[in-house]
């Protein structure tokens, strides 16, 4: 587009009408950068230090030139500035601010000029049209659009939505899905930025939530809110699962997304290029959860850490390669659905494993009861883990053990203190030969074994201690190569939980003097506890014998001075 002298009135409303309507701006708009590119032509004639301004009435297409000149105390450029003295002599009444307008005759566009005026007003154009596009998407991200394949670039596919272009990346396609040149595609949303070189349109065909949005354009359940995905997992173009629930009792979820003969659940598949759908039960119970996510495998056997986010599954020897799946995608996507980390044990591998586990606990035993295999094999048997529990576990349980009495329990016990005591003092001295002051055993939780592995990570000091953060005793996940890897932390084998690792390294800090005992982490009171309390202590229920009565129960002295009222006073 240019301006020409012929450019008359008329013609200049019917260009910013026409612009506007084809690049679906405001035509007044369209209408500012003509006057910016007016105004830039006639700096060039008249001089680039005049501040001349253009205007168009959007009504007549009528065009005004003029000079502006205004009032100031002190002059700085006298092309576009004059002083109050020299205003007072063209107007009696002009002030600081007036400004004064002289009309400029209209110009003429040379070849030059008419360019410089088209690259204004098509790049004021071009920054209106990216606005409009960016105000527009901005607010559609997490919605499907359908639009034509433009061109394939690199992988990346450009598409073409009518009013504005977007991109999907090589990561957000499907593999092995080939794009054609004028197809129309689907796609959905996931992000919308504005950048240097206009607002970027971020659509995806893999991304998890395509899929669930998918099925809510398919099943009427979804969109309506009575069936709610909460998870969905993708493994793009090959396999995905998707967890699903159900609002309403009546309405069975996985059933009303497989439709009647699996109707809905392959629309879903065909927009996305066959990929097979495991449609999951949502639980709230996370081992039911993970045993649906599992499917089709069946599972024996489940151990959660809920500390850590992970379970331990087990399964039927024959059930392992499908619990995996082909190169790990069964339990891969399971534990995306779930959030938990998933071991997959086979019966025989849990059964060798606690073997080895018992078998471990017997040889303790051994040495450290001086008793043998048959002794310690019933106490490995009847549960008790260690040393320690031995130790401090009740007589009457340790004779119930068949074969055993009462002086046998006694003389265990005895050799398990004995143990302890022997193992407590090599500790200490190990500690002391490691340089662990003592003042770190003063911090409460913290047990001489731990002291033996503070030493052997360097840590000696009770400030040593304090600038110890959870993840250092307790251990934490990396991932390396993509596979999230656990490293071990200083105090790994004590499985302490989070709070107490917590509490330890606070308790440290306070006895370094970094903080003071207020500024402990204070432990929240439940409200169900503050109900059971009142109500095991009814005193409007009660008379005043039997109030004397809990109240001594619980230290209190109703005899204490009281208030002026006497009597009445220490009845209520």
């Amino acid at each position: 587009m240019s301006i020409g002298v012929s450019a008359n009135r008329l013609e200049l409303l019917q260009i910013a009408r026409a612009v506007a309507a084809e690049k679906s701006i405001d035509e007044s708009i369209v209408i500012e950068a003509i006057e910016e590119a007016i105004q830039k032509a006639a700096r060039s004639r008249y001089g680039a230090e005049n501040d001349i301004r253009a205007k168009i009435d959007p009504k007549t297409g009528e065009l005004s030139l003029t000079r502006n000149m205004t009032v100031v105390e002190e002059v700085e450029n006298d092309s576009q500035e004059l002083t109050l003295a020299d205003a007072k002599k063209i107007d009696k009444t002009a002030e600081i601010g007036t400004v004064f307008s002289d009309e400029l005759p209209p110009i003429e566009f040379g070849r030059v000029a008419s360019q410089t005026a088209k690259q204004v007003i098509t790049q004021k154009v071009r920054e209106a049209e990216r606005q409009r596009q960016f105000e527009e998407y901005k607010d559609r991200v997490g919605e499907i659009i359908s639009g034509i394949v433009k061109r394939v670039e690199y992988g990346n596919v450009i598409i073409d939505l009518g009013r504005a272009e977007a991109i999907i990346r090589r990561a957000d396609g499907i593999p092995r899905e080939n794009l054609q040149n004028n197809e129309r595609v689907r796609a959905y949303i996931y992000d919308v930025r504005e950048e240097v070189r206009g607002p970027q349109i971020f659509l995806s065909r893999a991304h998890p939530d395509f899929m669930a949005a998918l099925f809510a354009q398919e099943v009427p359940e979804v969109y309506e809110g009575i069936i709610e995905i909460p998870s969905v997992a993708r493994d793009p173009g090959s396999r995905a699962k998707i967890a699903v629930i159900s609002n309403d009792g009546s309405i069975d979820p996985v059933g009303a997304c497989v439709g009647m003969r699996g109707s809905r659940v392959q629309a879903v598949v065909s927009e996305l290029a066959g990929e097979k759908i495991d449609i999951i039960p949502w639980s709230d119970d996370p081992a039911t959860f993970i045993v649906n996510a599992l499917q089709p495998a069946e599972v024996a056997k489940v151990v959660l850490d809920e500390e850590d986010q992970r379970i331990e599954v087990v399964v039927p020897d024959e059930q392992l390669s499908l619990a995996i799946g082909r190169r790990g995608q069964n339990v891969r996507l399971a534990s995306q659905l779930t959030g938990w980390s998933i071991d997959i044990l086979t019966e025989e591998e849990e059964s060798e494993r606690r073997q080895k586990e018992f078998a471990e606990r017997t040889q303790i035993f051994i040495a450290a009861l001086d008793v043998d295999e048959v002794i310690a094999q019933l106490l490995a048997t009847e549960g008790f883990t260690d040393v320690e529990d031995l130790a401090y576990a009740d007589l009457g349980e340790i004779g119930a053990i068949e074969g055993f009495d009462e002086d046998t329990a006694e003389e265990i016990q005895a050799r398990a203190r004995d143990y302890l005591d022997r193992l407590s003092a090599e500790q200490d001295a190990k500690r002391k030969e490691l340089g662990v002051e003592d003042a770190v055993l003063e911090v409460e939780g913290v047990v001489l074994a731990m002291a033996v592995k503070f030493g052997e990570n360097d840590v000696k000091t009770v400030d040593d201690l304090a600038g110890l953060v959870t993840d250092d005793l307790r251990g934490w996940f990396e991932t390396k190569n993509g596979e999230r890897v656990r490293e071990p932390g200083i105090l790994e084998e004590f499985n302490l939980a989070a709070e107490d690792a917590e509490m330890m390294i606070m308790r440290a800090r306070v006895a370094a003097g970094w903080i003071s005992e207020e500024d402990l982490p204070q432990p929240e009171v439940v409200e169900e506890e503050v109900d059971e309390a009142a109500a095991a202590f009814d005193v409007e229920n009660m008379d005043l014998a039997a109030l004397e009565a809990e109240a001594e129960a619980l230290g209190l002295d109703l005899d204490a001075e009281l208030p002026e009222e006497g009597e009445e006073a220490k009845a209520d």
